[in-house]
C-alpha cells in the first residue's frame, strides 16, 4: 500500500484505485464495476453514496463503507503531512527502517500486475525522491507581512506556518531589520531561566542595532532553518504563554547589563509585543513575542554601547553576567567587534549618526500616502461593475459590534436583499445593528445551531421551515443576551472548540445548497476589533465560495483592518484583499455613496387605502410579517429611483413581450407614460364588471366572494389578473399570494392586511387576492378559513370582505365559462375582433423600437398562436441549426419539459453545468453564459428569476413552441422516448446541487404526473402523457417500461417509480412482472395506500384476463377449472382490505377506492361462483351456493379444488357486508357525487371514482344474473 501513500490519491489511476479497494475489504465485483466505469482517483474523491447505489449497483453497506474509508484515507495523508513539518523529516532509526522497508516492497503500481520488489540499487534513487518531496513541501508555504513597526494600538495576527522575510541587515536604518529564534525549549523553562535566555537574545540584538544607529525587530516563535531543520527560515509557530509578565519584566536584566546609558537603552528598546499565532487545527493559544529597537539619533548620538548577556549557569544555578562586549549587526547577524577593529568602529560613529539623522528627516519628509478614490472603489464592488445595485441579488453580512454613531447611518443596509446576517454582538438585538434593523425591517433570529439541517429534511423543507426566503434571518453567532435560553457569549477559544463546527455548517449549507454561485455577496461590515471567529468566518466563506471574488471587506479603522489583513492575505494574496477592500471610509460616508447606485429610494414609505378614501402608512417590518402575501400599495413603484428607470426601462418592456411574466414595473411605467400602454385584453373588462357586481352585491350569503379566470397556457391569463389587482389597488386592499404557504397562514395574513391601521374591523376595505395556480380544493380551504376568522370576530358584513382571484390554466376555458359565467370569465389564445386592432396597433409601434426577435412572443400572440404560423416561425427559426451541439441538446431537454409539464423549467445553474462554463469574472457571468448559447437558443430561452429565491432558470418563450420545437428538431430519425432516456441519463443535471430539488421534480413529474382537466389539462390520463405517447404514438409498451425502469434507478428505487411500472405491466397484460413491481413498491411502503390499492388492482386486472379466458376457452367451469382465477381474486380483496386499513389510519387524505374494488371484485367472484357447473346446473343452485358460502356446509364437487380458500370463501360475505356499509355511510355523508373539478391527491389511486352513485348502478348491472344479486342482497341483509 505504499504507492497510495506516497503518492496523492488525487492522482491515483484506476488500477491504484483497486488495489485500494481490496485493501479495505470491497468485493471483487464491486471493483471490476468501478474500473470498469473508468474510477481513477480524481473521480474517488468526488463521487457519493448516490453513485455507488445508483450506478454500481451497489447495496449499502459497501457504498457507506468506501466513503468511509475515504474520509480517513484524506485525514491520515493530511495528519502524515502535518507530521512530516512538525518533525522536520528527523526520524528515528527504527521508523526509518520501517519507512525503508515500506519503500522497498510498495513501488506506485501504474500495471494491471501486483507491485513488484524494488531491487535495493534503487533505493537511493527513492531516498533522493522523498527529499526532493520533502523540500517541496518546505518551500509551498504562504508568505506574510510582519507587524506593522513600532505601531501602538494595532490589532494584528499571524497564522501558523506562515512565512515572514528572511532574516535581514540593515539597508536604509529606519527600516528594521529582522532575528528570528524559535524559543520552542527555552518557552518551556522555569521563569529565572526562560527570562535570562529571553533578555540575552533582546540585548545581544538591541545593542547590535543601537551601534549601527538601525532600527530592528526581533521575533522569537518564529523558525531559523539553521538552528529548525525541516522548517523553512521565517515560519511561524509561536511558543506557549502562560504569564505575559515574564517576558516584560525580563527588560530589568537592562540594569544590571548596562554599566552607563541604562535609560538609553531603555528607550531605545521597546516593551515585548505579544502577536497571537491563530491555527486552525488547534485550539491551543501561541504568541510570536518580538521587541522592536528604535535607536533615535536623539538618544544615541556620539555614544557605542558595550554590554554584559546575562546567562544562567547551570553549575551555579544562577545568573552570571558576562564580559562587557561592543556589538554590531553585519548583515543578517549580530557580532562582537573585534579589538583590531574598535578604532575604526569608534571613528565612524559620527558618519552613522549623520546617516540616521538623514534618514529620520526623509521619514518625516516623505511624501503624503496616495489618496484612494474609496466612493468609486465602493460602488464598483457593490453594483459588480454595473451602474445600480442589483435589485435581486442577495447580501450575506457577516458584523461584529457596531458603535452608536454608525447606527445611524445604515439607511443603505434596509433597502437591500439580506439574506443573514452573521452576527458576532451578543447585545446586537437590545443596542447593536439587529435592534436598529428591526425598528424597520421583520427578521427571524437563529443561532448557529439553527442552520443544522435533518437527514430526513430536504432544502426546499429546510428553507421554508426557517422563512430563510421570506424574512432575514439574524445568526447569533456568540451568544444572545437577551434570550432567556442557553445561549451565553464565549471568549476564543470556547468559542472555536463549541461553535467553530457548527458556523462551518451553516457556511457551507448556505454556499453549497441553498445559493449558487454569483447570486450572492458576502460583506464583512468591521465596526470594532477583530477577533478569530470572524477570520474562521472568512476562511470558510473563502473555502466554500471557491474564491474571494464576491467578498468584501468594509472597515473604518486601519487598525482593526490590519489583523483582518494579516489574516486575508495567506489565502489570497496582498492585491486581492487590498482590491476588494474598503478602509478608512467612514460609515456617514458609505451610507450617503451607496443609496445613490441604490435602484430605490431610501426608507421610501407605501400606503394602503383605507376605508373612510384615505391613506395609512404600511411599515415595512409590519408587511414583511405578512409574508404569505406580496402587497400591493397606492403608491408601488414609486420608490424605484429615477435613474435606474431610465437605465432599465427599455429590458423591462422587452423582457415583458418576449414572453416574460408581467411584473409592477411594467404597468407602472405605462402609467407614468415612460412607455406604451399594457392591452387590456375583453377578459380583463369581463373581470372588472364581475368585480364591480360583487362589490355592490348584498353579502348575506357569504363574506367571500369568488372570480375565475381560466387562461389557455401562455395566453396573458396572468398579465389580465394582475392589471385587475393594478387598477383596483387605490381602492382595495390588493395582494398576490405566494406559493407554497397553508390556506391557514394565507387566512391569518388576509385578515392582518384587511384590518391594517383600521381601528373598527366592521369598517374595513375588501381584499382583493390573486391566488394563481391552485386547485379547488385550496381555494375552498382558504375559503373556509376567512369565514370562521370573519366569524370568530363577529363581522357583520354587507358586502365581501374578501374576493378571491383565481387564475388557472386550462384547456378549455370557454366551456369552464359557459358553465357558470357569473363567475368564471376566460382567456385564449384566439383574438376578438378588437383585441386584433389592438395588437396591430402596438405590433406596430414595438417594430419600430426593437427588432421582432425581441418581443417573439408578442409577435406570436398577435398571429392568435395560428399553427401554421408557429409552424412557420419554428422552421424559420431552425434553419442552420448544428443538430449535434452540446446547447441544441439543452434545447431539446428544456423543450420536452416544458411540453409536458407546466410550469417547468431548467436552473441557469443546470445549463452551465451541462454546457461545462466556468466563469472567471463573476460580474461577467450573464454575458458569458448568453454568449455560449447557439443563436436559436438565445431567441427561444425565456430567462426568469425566481421571486422568492432569486435563482434564474430558462425556459422556452411558450409551450406552444415548446412542442413545435420538439417535433421538428426530433424530426423522423429520432424519438420522444429516446430523448427522453438521454436526459435520464444525464448525470451533469441530474447530480447538479443547485436548483436539484426543482430539477427532479420536473423530471419526475415527466414520467409519473398523469393528466387531469381539473390541473388544466386536456385530458384525464392513466399514465404520464409521455409515458401514453410512448405507448400509443411510438406504439412501443416496452419502452416505456424501459424508460421507467431507468427513472427508478436514477431516483433510488422510488417506489411511486416501481408503482407505476406496476401498472404499466398490468396494462399490457405482462401480469407476473406486475405483480414483482407492485411488491417492490409496497415492501418499501407498506402503509401507502396508494401503493397497496395499485397493488390489488394488479390481481382484479389479472382475475379479469383469467375470468376472461375461461370464457373464451368454452371449457366447462368446473370447480377445477376455475380454482386458479378464484384464488387471484381472493388475493386481490386481500390487497383492497389492506389497503382499506392503510386508508383509515391515514389522516391527511381520503382513498377509498379499496372499498369500491372490493365490492367490484367480490362481486365478479360471486358471479364466477354461481356461474360455475357446481351450483348453475342445478335445480337448487342459488340455495346450495348460499348455503356454501354462508355456513360450514361444503359440496363435493369442491371439496379438493377449493381447499385452500374455503375458509376466505366463507368469510365473503363479512368482507363484502364490511365494504358496502363504508359505501352507504360515505354516500350518506357526501349525497352526491364527486364534481369534475376535485383536485387530485399527490398519489392517486388507479381509478377515481368521481360519481359513485353511478358507479354502483353500473356494477349492479353487469352482475347480470338474478341470483348474484340475490346473494349480494342477502350478504348485505346477514349483517344487518
Amino acid at each position: 500500500m505504499a504507492d497510495e501513500l506516497e503518492q496523492s490519491p488525487k492522482n491515483w489511476n484506476e488500477s491504484q484505485v483497486s488495489t485500494w479497494l481490496r485493501s479495505i475489504g470491497v468485493k471483487e465485483q464491486y471493483i471490476k464495476k468501478l474500473y470498469e466505469e473508468e474510477v481513477d482517483g480524481q473521480i474517488l474523491l468526488e463521487l457519493n453514496e448516490d453513485f455507488l447505489r445508483t450506478k454500481i449497483c451497489m447495496k449499502s453497506g459497501p457504498a457507506h463503507l468506501i466513503i468511509q474509508k475515504r474520509v480517513e484515507l484524506i485525514n491520515s495523508k493530511e495528519r502524515s503531512q502535518e507530521k512530516k513539518k512538525l518533525t522536520g523529516g528527523k526520524k528515528t532509526e527504527l521508523e526509518q527502517k520501517r519507512i525503508n522497508q515500506e519503500t522497498v516492497q510498495c513501488i506506485p503500481a501504474t500495471s494491471e500486475g501486483p507491485p513488484a520488489q524494488t531491487p535495493e540499487r534503487d533505493q537511493d534513487v527513492l531516498k533522493d525522491k522523498q527529499t526532493a518531496q520533502e523540500q517541496c513541501v518546505l518551500t509551498s508555504k504562504e508568505d506574510c507581512r510582519p507587524r506593522p513597526f513600532d505601531q501602538e494600538g494595532i490589532d494584528f495576527i499571524y497564522v501558523k506556518h506562515r512565512v515572514l522575510q528572511p532574516e535581514s541587515g540593515a539597508f536604509n536604518l529606519t527600516s528594521p531589520c529582522h532575528e528570528f529564534k524559535s524559543f520552542s525549549i527555552a518557552a518551556a523553562l522555569d521563569r529565572t531561566r526562560l527570562q535570562a535566555k529571553f533578555v540575552k537574545e533582546v540585548l545581544k540584538f538591541a545593542t547590535g542595532c543601537m551601534n549601527i544607529r538601525s532600527n530592528g525587530t526581533i521575533h522569537f516563535g518564529v523558525m531559523d532553518s539553521k538552528e529548525d531543520a525541516g522548517y523553512v527560515h521565517g515560519e511561524i509557530v509561536g511558543i506557549p504563554i502562560q504569564e505575559k509578565d515574564i517576558y516584560v519584566d525580563a527588560l530589568d536584566y537592562i540594569e544590571r547589563s548596562f554599566s552607563s546609558d541604562k535609560e538609553h537603552v531603555r528607550q531605545c528598546v521597546r516593551p515585548p509585543r505579544f502577536i497571537e499565532v491563530m491555527d486552525r487545527e488547534s485550539t491551543e493559544k501561541r504568541y510570536v513575542v518580538e521587541v522592536d529597537i528604535v535607536p533615535s539619533v536623539g538618544i544615541v548620538k556620539n555614544k557605542v554601547y558595550a554590554v554584559r548577556l546575562p546567562n544562567f549557569k547551570e553549575s551555579s544555578n544562577k545568573v552570571e553576567f558576562e564580559k562587557e562586549t561592543i556589538l554590531r549587526r553585519v548583515g543578517s547577524k549580530t557580532e562582537p567587534v573585534m579589538d583590531k577593529d574598535l578604532s575604526d568602529f569608534y571613528q565612524r560613529v559620527k558618519d552613522r549618526d549623520a546617516q540616521r539623522e538623514e534618514a529620520e528627516k526623509s521619514q518625516f519628509l516623505s511624501a503624503p500616502d496616495f489618496c484612494q478614490d474609496l466612493g468609486r472603489k465602493l460602488t464598483m464592488l457593490m453594483t459588480s461593475g454595473k451602474k445600480f445595485m442589483e435589485k435581486d441579488k442577495w447580501f450575506i453580512f457577516v458584523t461584529n459590534k457596531f458603535n452608536p454613531d454608525d447606527l445611524c447611518n445604515i439607511d443603505w443596509l434596509l433597502n437591500m436583499n439580506i439574506f443573514c446576517v452573521f452576527d458576532f454582538d451578543p447585545d446586537s438585538k437590545i443596542s447593536g445593528l439587529c435592534s436598529r434593523y428591526l425598528q424597520h425591517h421583520a427578521a427571524n433570529m437563529h443561532s448557529l445551531q439553527s442552520y443544522r439541517i435533518s437527514g430526513d429534511m430536504s432544502i426546499k423543507e429546510f428553507t421554508s421551515h426557517l422563512y430563510l426566503f421570506d424574512q432575514t434571518s439574524w445568526i447569533f453567532c456568540n451568544g444572545r443576551t437577551d434570550f432567556k435560553g442557553n445561549e451565553t457569549p464565549c471568549d476564543e477559544m470556547t468559542w472555536i472548540k463549541t461553535k467553530m463546527t457548527f458556523l462551518r455548517e451553516s457556511v457551507s449549507l448556505i454556499c453549497k445548497q441553498i445559493l449558487p454561485k454569483g447570486t450572492f455577496q458576502v460583506i464583512f461590515l468591521l465596526t470594532s476589533p477583530v477577533e478569530k471567529p470572524l477570520l474562521h468566518t472568512f476562511n470558510e466563506f473563502f473555502t466554500d465560495m471557491e474564491g474571494h471574488q464576491d467578498i468584501i471587506c468594509i472597515c473604518e479603522s486601519q487598525e482593526s483592518f490590519q489583523k483582518w489583513q494579516s489574516f486575508a492575505e495567506g489565502s489570497c494574496g496582498t492585491e486581492t484583499v487590498n482590491n476588494s477592500s474598503i478602509v478608512g471610509m467612514k460609515m456617514s460616508h458609505i451610507n450617503s455613496t451607496l443609496q445613490q447606485v441604490q435602484p430605490v429610494k431610501a426608507c421610501a414609505s407605501k400606503h394602503l387605502p383605507v376605508f373612510v378614501k384615505g391613506t395609512c402608512l404600511l411599515e415595512t417590518h409590519v408587511e414583511e410579517q405578512m409574508y404569505s402575501l406580496e402587497i400591493l400599495t397606492v403608491d408601488h413603484c414609486d420608490e424605484t429611483s429615477e435613474d435606474y428607470i431610465n437605465e432599465e426601462k427599455a429590458n423591462i418592456e422587452q423582457q415583458f413581450y418576449r414572453g416574460g411574466r408581467v411584473n409592477w414595473l411594467n404597468f407602472w411605467l405605462a402609467e407614468h407614460k415612460y412607455v406604451g400602454d399594457v392591452i387590456e385584453r375583453d377578459a380583463y373588462r369581463d373581470v372588472s364588471k364581475l368585480l364591480d357586481g360583487a362589490l355592490k352585491c348584498n353579502a348575506d350569503e357569504t363574506p367571500v366572494n369568488s372570480i375565475n379566470i381560466y387562461h389557455h397556457p401562455g395566453s396573458g391569463g396572468s398579465t389580465v389578473s394582475r392589471q385587475v389587482l393594478w387598477n383596483n389597488r387605490k381602492d382595495l386592499r390588493c395582494a398576490v399570494v405566494k406559493p407554497s404557504y397553508s390556506a391557514a397562514v394565507v387566512a391569518q395574513h388576509a385578515v392582518e392586511l384587511r384590518e391594517c391601521e383600521e381601528k373598527d374591523s366592521q369598517r374595513c376595505l375588501p381584499v382583493l387576492l390573486l391566488i394563481e395556480d391552485s386547485d379547488k380544493e385550496y381555494l375552498d380551504d382558504l375559503r373556509n378559513e376567512l369565514e370562521v376568522a370573519i366569524h370568530t370576530k363577529r363581522i357583520q358584513y354587507g358586502s365581501p370582505c374578501f374576493i378571491l382571484l383565481s387564475c388557472r390554466r386550462s384547456y378549455d376555458p370557454e366551456k369552464r365559462c359557459k358553465e357558470s359565467p357569473l363567475q368564471n370569465v376566460s382567456v385564449t389564445h384566439k383574438l376578438s375582433a378588437q383585441e386584433k386592432r389592438k395588437f396591430a396597433g402596438k405590433r406596430q409601434v414595438l417594430e419600430e423600437q426593437y427588432q421582432p426577435e425581441f418581443i417573439l412572443t408578442f409577435v406570436l400572440m398577435s398571429e392568435g398562436f395560428n399553427e401554421n404560423y408557429v409552424q412557420q416561425f419554428v422552421e424559420h427559426l431552425l434553419q442552420g441549426i448544428d443538430r449535434q451541439s452540446v446547447a441544441t441538446r439543452l434545447i431539446l431537454y428544456v423543450a420536452l419539459l416544458n411540453t409536458y409539464v407546466q410550469n417547468s423549467f431548467i436552473s441557469q445553474s443546470h445549463c452551465e453545468a451541462l454546457l461545462a462554463l466556468t466563469f472567471h469574472l463573476e460580474r461577467f457571468h450573464q454575458h458569458e453564459f448568453e454568449k455560449s448559447l447557439s443563436p436559436q437558443a438565445q431567441l427561444v430561452f425565456l430567462h426568469l428569476r425566481d421571486d422568492k429565491t432569486h435563482i434564474e432558470s430558462i425556459r422556452i418563450i411558450h409551450p406552444l413552441v415548446a412542442k413545435e420545437i420538439l417535433q421538428q428538431l426530433l424530426g423522423d430519425q429520432q424519438t420522444q422516448s429516446s430523448l427522453a432516456m438521454r436526459l435520464l441519463c444525464e448525470n451533469m443535471l441530474f447530480e447538479h446541487r443547485f436548483g436539484r430539488e426543482e430539477y427532479l421534480s420536473f423530471l419526475r413529474a415527466l414520467f409519473i404526473r398523469r393528466a387531469r382537466k381539473s390541473k388544466g389539462d386536456k385530458y384525464d390520463s392513466f399514465f404520464s402523457p409521455l409515458i401514453e405517447h410512448v405507448c400509443e404514438k411510438e406504439k412501443s409498451p416496452d419502452t416505456a417500461i424501459e424508460l421507467l425502469k431507468e427513472a427508478f434507478q436514477c431516483f433510488h428505487k422510488d417506489p411511486f417509480f416501481a408503482q407505476q411500472l406496476a401498472r404499466l405491466h398490468y396494462t399490457y397484460e405482462k401480469f407476473e412482472e406486475a405483480k414483482h413491481w407492485a411488491e417492490t413498491a409496497a415492501k418499501q411502503l407498506p402503509n401507502n395506500s396508494y401503493i397497496l390499492d395499485t397493488k390489488g388492482q394488479v390481481y382484479r386486472k389479472w382475475f379479469q384476463a383469467k375470468c376472461k379466458a375461461i370464457d373464451n376457452d368454452n371449457a366447462p367451469k368446473t370447480a377445477q377449472n376455475i380454482a386458479d382465477a378464484v384464488e387471484t381474486a381472493l388475493k386481490a380483496l386481500e390487497c383492497f382490505q389492506e389497503c382499506e386499513k392503510a386508508a383509515d389510519a391515514d389522516m391527511e387524505n381520503l382513498n377509498s377506492s379499496g372499498f369500491f374494488s372490493e365490492v367490484e371484485v367480490g362481486c365478479s367472484l360471486l358471479k364466477l361462483i354461481s356461474s360455475s357447473s357446481v351450483f348453475a346446473n342445478r335445480a337448487n343452485g342459488h340455495s346450495e351456493c348460499m348455503k356454501y358460502l354462508l355456513t360450514d356446509y361444503i359440496p363435493k364437487e369442491v371439496e379438493d379444488a377449493w381447499e385452500p380458500f374455503h375458509d376466505r370463501l366463507k368469510k365473503l360475505h363479512k368482507t363484502m357486508q364490511d365494504a358496502l356499509e363504508w359505501i352507504s355511510e360515505d354516500l350518506s355523508y357526501f349525497q352526491t357525487d364527486i364534481g369534475a373539478d376535485e383536485g387530485e391527491t399527490p398519489e392517486s389511486p388507479e381509478e377515481k371514482i368521481s360519481h359513485p352513485l353511478t358507479w354502483l348502478a353500473k356494477n349492479l348491472r353487469s352482475m347480470g344474473s338474478t341470483s348474484v344479486k340475490l346473494i349480494l342482497l342477502h350478504f348485505y341483509n346477514v349483517g344487518n
